[in-house]
């Protein structure tokens, strides 16, 4: 058997492997197609291990290991994706949006602030030291004692 059929072979795979990485939004379409690129270089392997005529089989060796590896980042891959559709409730790659994008000074209060309520308020009574229940660092100024009422009515 020539080598050019499976080279050939390998490379289309590769293609394929590759267009789906750089083309798919899907994170398991992802991984399938990580999985085409890795076929693909176990059959390159095998197919010049057999055209050299290796008598330590070390194409073959090597592709036993890389199946082992593709076999280990798949099913870390899968629970990966499972916790994250889980999670977010998508499996989309463009709108898993890491939380460190968005701006800082809109998600935290002020530290200011939380550290002076923290250090006025009684922790027995939940009242602060000058009589006044402490704010919970709401921009509306409601107090946990507030929602809390509100939630059981």
């Amino acid at each position: 058997m020539h080598l050019a059929y499976p080279a050939v072979l390998a490379a289309l795979l590769f293609c394929v492997g590759l267009y789906g990485v750089l083309a798919r939004r899907n994170a398991i379409l992802v991984l399938m197609s990580v999985e085409l690129m890795l076929n693909a270089v176990n059959l390159n392997l095998v197919a010049f291990d057999i055209w050299l005529r290796d008598t330590l089989h070390s194409g073959q060796a090597l592709t036993l290991f890389t199946i082992a590896i593709a076999a280990a980042e798949i099913g870390i891959g899968l629970a990966i994706v499972l916790a994250v559709y889980r999670n977010r409730g998508t499996s989309d790659i463009d709108r898993l949006r890491d939380t460190a994008e968005t701006d800082a000074a809109e998600t935290l209060p002020d530290s200011a602030e939380t550290a002076a309520a923290a250090v006025d308020t009684d922790s027995d009574t939940g009242i602060g030291t000058d009589g006044a229940e402490p704010t919970s660092g709401r921009a509306d100024g409601r107090t946990g004692k507030t929602k809390k009422a509100e939630a059981t009515t």
